[in-house]
Order: structure tokens, then C-alpha cells, then sequence
């Protein structure tokens, strides 16, 4: 664990120490080393159980996947930001950095934690840098208000969490995962118990989001700069995920009952995410309204809670991490080209960047599930165990599978298809920095077809 966490900590001083000129090549590179030393991670999961334990820290085949997707996102993301930044002040760009970094430790303080508490107060403190990021790298003025929805969906969220772990820790007198699995399990019978189920898992639902409770997602992905986009696409939704995994095995016998309106609103909300997502005219408003939609189907495998629906969720969460933030990525290099989001005012760009529209190509077919592709698996292992949980929610599923499908090719042919229009008359080449950037994202995604078991969590 301290091999990946010391040398991220160790980032920080780099960055603020480094001579100006080197300051993105020496953090790009000392922070790919991080992320390939990472992935010794995926060696031991052939055994389930808990591996590379320490007093605070451990991971095991559900958190591994996760806290590699982390380490391997800040490199991206700091390549992304590099033209972005370009023009602040040298110091604000070691503030970026920072930022970024900070992210990173407490991500990976969140998902190796092995006491609840502590995966409580990282999971918050990531809210911190995130919201700097949002307000003061955003583009519009209306950032301010997207970090304010962002800040307070949140809170209001979580702090029903807290409580709800502090009577768990009174009750059973342990809050470590390693000995939560084996306590007795609790009588929940009265309404105060109900209450304390909806507490433990109302916060990972706003942060999934839910539909119902998802309003902050779209605002913040939109105001966001694209490392706080990619990030939170990417990592932070997958927060949510994690967390109701993990705290659900204290949560017998009362899910089974209290679970039907959670799994009802996350599959409708895939139908009315999808269906919002057809009619946007705001292309990362599209990306963002498509990561509710994805993180619904997740929250319905994992409400269900058999292990093919914890599987496809954990399969989901990785795919739709680097295929939504490589998505994002793609929408970043359109606007940093035609300084707008709005899709029908840049279309017709493979004429232009022929090399960028196979990216998209790929990314459109990643996002709307194409068949060898991780994606999904996922989605198919979650649609199945729906089905062998109730056969109506075929409906829901399959009609959010064709929304899913349509609205990707309409995001494709809108940004890359027809004549070019002639107000773009001078558009600048694409970077070999961009291409590399989208090929760090969808090869490892290609490379999962061949080796899923890494990301299959508890269930191999």
C-alpha cells in the first residue's frame, strides 16, 4: 500500500519544487510510475480475501480494480489539462497539480480503507479539492452554482451516513471491515431500523447518483475544467458503488423489503436519463446525463445483491470509468478547438481530424455496449440477474438499452458526420498529446476483453 501512497504524497513537493519548464513532464512522468507500479495490485487476485494488509489499509478483488482505475486516471488527467492551463500563472498550474494529487491520495486512502470511519472521512474529504476545481478552473460564471448543488446534494446526503455508522459502531462495538462480515447479525425490526437502513445508503446513492437525486451531476460535469470531469466521471461516481457494496452485508434482512422504490427509481432513471440525453443540444451535458444512466443500472445489480448483479455492477463501474472519461476527453479537444459545447454548431469533424473520429467512433461504441467490450458484460450480467429477479424489469432495461444504443450514434454523427460547416474555417491539427491520451484510456479497455477476471471482484 505505502509503495503507491508515499511516492503520490511525494508528488506534492514535486510539484512546487520542480523548475517551471520541466513542471508537466516530471509530474506526468513520476505519476505514470505511480500508476504502473499499481498495477502489481492485480497480481493476488486469484485469491479471494484480503492481500497487502496493514493496520489501516488492505484491498482484496472488490477494491482493486477501483484503486488502480485511480492511480492510472492522474496521469490522464494531467495530460488532458496541459493546453487547458497552459495560460495561468505558473503557480496556479502547481495548484491545479496539487489538487489533483490530493485527489488521488484520498481515493486511494477510500477505497484501501479498512475501518469505516476512515473510508467515511475520505470519501468526504474528497469533496474538497473536487469543489476548488469546479469553481475556480470552471469555464462559465455558473460554475459557482454547480459547485454550490454539487457541495450540498453531498452533505445533506452523507451526514444521515455518519450518524448511522456512529449507532452501528455502538452496536456491534467494531467498525473494521475485517470483522463487520463475521458479527452477529442485527434484529432489524422497528421504524428507527428502517431509518438507519435508509441512512447507510442514502449517501452512496446521491453520490451514485440516483435518479431522483441526481440534479448536481449534470451541472458539475458541465462547469467542470475537463480534469474535474474526468475524475468525476470516472472515480468519483464509482464511490457510491463501492460503498453500498461494502456496507451492505450489515444491512440483512431488511433490504430485501425496503430495496423495490431504490431499484424502481435507478431503472426508470435509465429510461429518463436516456431519453433526456436525445434531445441535448450541449454535448458534455449528453456525456454527463449517460453517466446517470449507466450508474442506474449499477445501483439496480447492486440493490438486488446476488453475485452476478455485484460482478456486472463492479464490471460496469470500471468500463463506463474509462469510457466516459475518455469521452469527456474527446468532447475537451472539440471545444478546445471551436470554444463551444453546443453540437450542431461543430459537426462534420472527421472531415477535419479523421484520426479523432476513429477515436470517437470507439469511445460511441464502448458507451452504447458494444459486444466484446467490458461494458458489456457488465450491463448483461445486471440485466440478467434483474431478469431472474422479476421478468418486468426486461422492460425498463431493455428500453434503456435502445435509448442507450440511440442516443450514442445520434452524439456520434452530430460531432463527426455531414459537410463541415463553413464558420470553421481555421481549426488547429490534432496533438499527438490527445491521441495518446485517448489511447491510454481505450486500450486498457480493449485489453479487459482478454483477461475480465481482474475486474470480476468477489465472484471468480
Amino acid at each position: 500500500m505505502l509503495k503507491i501512497l508515499i511516492p503520490t504524497l511525494m508528488l506534492i513537493p514535486t510539484t512546487w519544487l520542480v523548475p517551471s519548464k520541466w513542471l508537466w513532464p516530471t509530474t506526468l512522468t513520476h505519476s505514470l510510475i505511480i500508476a504502473l507500479a499499481s498495477l502489481t495490485w492485480l497480481e493476488n487476485l486469484s485469491e479471494t480475501g484480503w492481500t497487502t494488509l496493514n493496520t489501516y489499509m488492505a484491498t482484496d478483488p472488490l477494491s482493486t480494480p477501483l484503486l488502480v482505475l485511480t492511480c492510472w486516471l492522474l496521469p490522464l488527467m494531467i495530460l488532458a489539462s496541459q493546453n487547458h492551463t497552459a495560460l495561468e500563472p505558473i503557480n496556479r498550474q502547481r495548484m491545479y497539480i496539487t489538487l489533483l494529487t490530493s485527489l488521488q491520495i484520498f481515493l486511494i486512502l477510500a477505497f484501501g480503507a479498512t475501518e469505516v470511519i476512515m473510508f467515511y472521512v475520505m470519501f468526504e474529504a474528497t469533496l474538497i479539492p473536487t469543489l476548488v476545481i469546479i469553481t475556480r478552473w470552471g469555464n462559465q460564471t455558473e460554475r459557482l452554482n454547480a459547485g454550490t448543488y454539487f457541495l450540498f446534494y453531498t452533505l445533506a446526503g452523507s451526514l444521515p451516513l455518519l450518524v448511522a455508522l456512529l449507532l452501528l459502531q455502538n452496536t456491534t462495538g467494531t467498525l473494521s471491515l475485517l470483522t463487520l462480515q463475521f458479527s452477529s447479525p442485527l434484529p432489524l425490526v422497528s421504524y428507527a431500523d428502517k431509518l438507519w437502513w435508509a441512512g447507510c445508503l442514502l449517501a452512496f446513492l446521491v453520490k451514485m447518483p440516483l435518479y431522483g437525486v441526481h440534479l448536481w451531476l449534470p451541472k458539475a460535469h458541465v462547469e467542470a475544467p475537463i480534469a474535474g470531469s474526468m475524475v468525476l466521471a470516472a472515480v468519483l461516481l464509482k464511490l457510491g458503488g463501492y460503498g453500498m457494496m461494502r456496507i451492505m452485508i450489515m444491512l440483512e434482512p431488511l433490504t430485501k423489503e425496503l430495496s423495490y422504490p431504490f431499484i424502481i427509481f435507478a431503472l426508470w432513471g435509465v429510461i429518463m436519463t436516456g431519453s433526456i440525453c436525445l434531445r441535448q443540444t450541449d454535448l458534455k451535458s449528453l456525456i454527463a446525463y449517460s453517466s446517470v444512466s449507466h450508474m442506474g443500472l449499477v445501483a439496480g445489480g447492486i440493490l438486488i445483491q446476488t453475485p452476478w448483479g455485484f460482478t456486472g455492477a463492479l464490471i460496469l463501474m470500471i468500463a463506463h470509468g474509462l469510457t466516459s472519461s475518455a469521452l469527456f476527453c474527446l468532447a475537451n479537444t472539440n471545444y478546445e478547438r471551436t470554444h463551444s459545447r453546443t453540437m450542431v454548431l461543430a459537426r462534420g469533424l472527421q472531415m477535419a481530424l479523421p484520426l479523432m473520429a476513429t477515436w470517437w467512433f470507439i469511445a460511441s461504441l464502448a458507451n452504447l455496449a458494444l459486444p466484446p467490450l467490458p461494458n458489456l458484460m457488465g450491463e448483461l450480467m445486471i440485466i440478467v440477474s434483474l431478469f431472474n429477479w422479476s421478468h418486468w424489469t426486461l422492460l425498463l432495461t431493455g428500453a434503456g438499452t435502445l435509448i442507450t444504443a440511440g442516443y450514442s450514434l445520434y452524439m456520434f454523427l452530430m460531432t463527426q458526420r455531414g459537410p463541415l460547416p463553413e464558420h470553421i474555417i481555421a481549426l488547429d491539427p490534432s496533438h499527438s498529446r490527445e491521441h495518446l491520451l485517448i489511447a491510454l484510456h481505450l486500450l486498457p479497455l480493449i485489453l479487459l476483453i482478454l483477461k475480465p477476471e481482474l475486474i470480476w471482484g468477489w465472484t471468480v
